[in-house]
């Protein structure tokens, strides 16, 4: 008898312990980082641009609209990185908190547009680990204490990643920390650590360069001595290569952009984004 009911105990609270989990939509894979790294086990978690995809023409599946309206929160870059979502939301007839986790950062412009690529500075991601940390309390009193503690230990590691950035970087000759990007993604890295990135496509993929734009940066590239240019995760690579064939200039590696890799490529969370990308500029430039 005691069997009996020790299983319908557990048979009772599984449903239980299911639904104190949140269910969570963030827009893409950096963010969702940082999410699991704040939500621990209370968050049922749910990513609409999944590894090495390009969140600036994403296409939502037929199923996105279902896993928003599911949501109690949908986090969000804003800046107008997500052009698709607005639409998505409305159409899903979703009651859910939509969180802007860069809400609180100073954007950069780029002519009359906002860069939205804010996470490329830690300090920034800082700023995005406390907006999520205060929606999801908001939504899950019970467990703020949980949220609070594991954003606590989150951004110490944040504290001493950046730290080992600035440390990096400053190992590189003044004269040499420049590259080219494929597209302009990291200007908020370019302002926090004091490297120069140029790129022929602006803040988003969607754009293409004309010739006179790629011929400028051919130019520069000859007249500054550029010493390397980079490919990105999530772009295509025929246009940097044909700069680099151009101008002589080394190809660094591949740089981590607006979305993280699979768990078996470089860079599976924000962490390791980061420190990937400062290991490959810093192999290609310091010597």
């Amino acid at each position: 008898m005691r069997v009996f009911v020790v299983l319908a105990s557990l048979l009772m609270a599984s449903p239980l312990q299911a639904a104190e989990r949140i269910n969570v939509v963030a827009s893409f894979s950096i963010l969702a980082d940082f999410v699991r790294a704040i939500g621990g086990g209370k968050v049922n978690l749910t990513t609409l641009v999944g590894p090495d995809s390009d969140v600036h023409v994403y296409t939502p599946a037929p199923g996105d609209a279902k896993r928003v309206a599911e949501a109690k929160l949908v986090i969000v870059n804003g800046l107008g990185l997500e052009g698709w979502l607005p639409r998505l939301v409305q159409s899903s007839g979703a009651k859910a908190q939509v969180v802007i986790a860069s809400a609180g950062i100073a954007p950069l412009k780029l002519g009359s547009a906002a860069d939205p690529h804010a996470w490329q500075s830690v300090p920034n991601a800082k700023i995005y680990v406390a907006d999520i940390t205060g929606a999801l309390v908001a939504a899950d009193p019970d467990d703020a204490d949980l949220f609070r503690a594991e954003a606590k230990a989150y951004l110490e590691k944040l504290e001493a990643l950046d730290r080992e950035v600035r440390d990096a970087v400053a190992k590189i000759p003044p004269e040499r920390r420049k590259v080219i990007s494929t597209h302009d993604a990291f200007g908020y890295f370019a302002a926090e650590y004091g490297v120069q990135f140029i790129a022929p496509l602006g803040v988003s993929t969607e754009t293409e360069p004309s010739a006179r734009d790629i011929a400028a940066i051919i130019g520069q590239i000859k007249a500054q001595k550029i010493p390397a240019v980079f490919l990105e995760n999530i772009s295509d690579d025929r246009l940097i290569r044909r700069i680099a064939a151009e101008t002589g200039a080394k190809v660094g590696g591949t740089l981590i952009s607006d979305g993280l890799t699979g768990e078996k490529g470089l860079a599976p969370t924000y962490i390791d984004m980061v420190r990937h990308n400062i290991k490959a500029l810093t192999s290609a430039l310091d010597h």
